[in-house]
């Protein structure tokens, strides 16, 4: 069973229990400063990355990766990746779903609109690029781990509530009644 709370005499202190393990925290004053710069940067990392994928000159191909680059170093996942480049249906899926992933869970990020759903198929896809450049001559973090890992920090601190259209989103309301409380699960892609 998992929960969290945030403790009513001090709106800075938070505590989430796993399993019978509790953990507390006291964020400080500028965290939402760092938070929404963790947003911001892998909005613009993402956004300019799709971007260029779909302006550039020659066409985005994941084909080539996706058969040759994972089978390199030991990968775990190597067949999988071997597999994914060799599926003609897979491979054309792999060319329209990054760049435009990129560029959309980047423009969610920048605008902050649906984070925690762009954040969570932007850890997704670094999960992916992780095991895809699998390498761990220098140990198992990596940078593609580092940013899943603030991916999803991203999404733990509602960074679209942060400056972001996520705020008002959540507070529109529908039938008198604030859109998250009249659909609690949108919690879950909205923040």
């Amino acid at each position: 069973m998992t929960s969290s709370t945030i403790n009513p005499e001090s709106s800075n202190t938070f505590a989430s229990t796993i399993r019978g393990h509790t953990v507390t925290g006291r964020a400080h004053s500028l965290s939402a400063w760092f938070v929404l710069s963790l947003r911001l940067m892998m909005g613009w990392a993402f956004a300019y990355s799709g971007f260029t994928k779909i302006v550039a000159a020659e066409p985005f191909d994941a084909g080539g990766y996706l058969e040759f680059s994972a089978a390199t170093n030991g990968n775990p996942l190597a067949g999988l990746f071997a597999w994914m480049g060799s599926t003609p249906w897979f491979v054309e899926f792999a060319n329209v779903a990054v760049p435009w992933g990129e560029l959309l869970i980047g423009l969610g990020l920048l605008v902050g609109a649906v984070v925690r759903l762009a954040a969570f198929f932007g850890a997704l896809m670094m999960l992916m690029f992780y095991f895809g450049n699998w390498d761990i001559a220098h140990g198992v973090i990596n940078g593609d781990f580092a940013y899943m890992l603030v991916f999803l920090a991203v999404a733990a601190f509602g960074a679209g509530r942060i400056l972001g259209l996520d705020a008002y989103i959540e507070q529109y309301e529908v039938g008198g009644e604030p859109l998250v409380e009249k659909y609690p699960a949108l919690d879950y892609i909205l923040g």
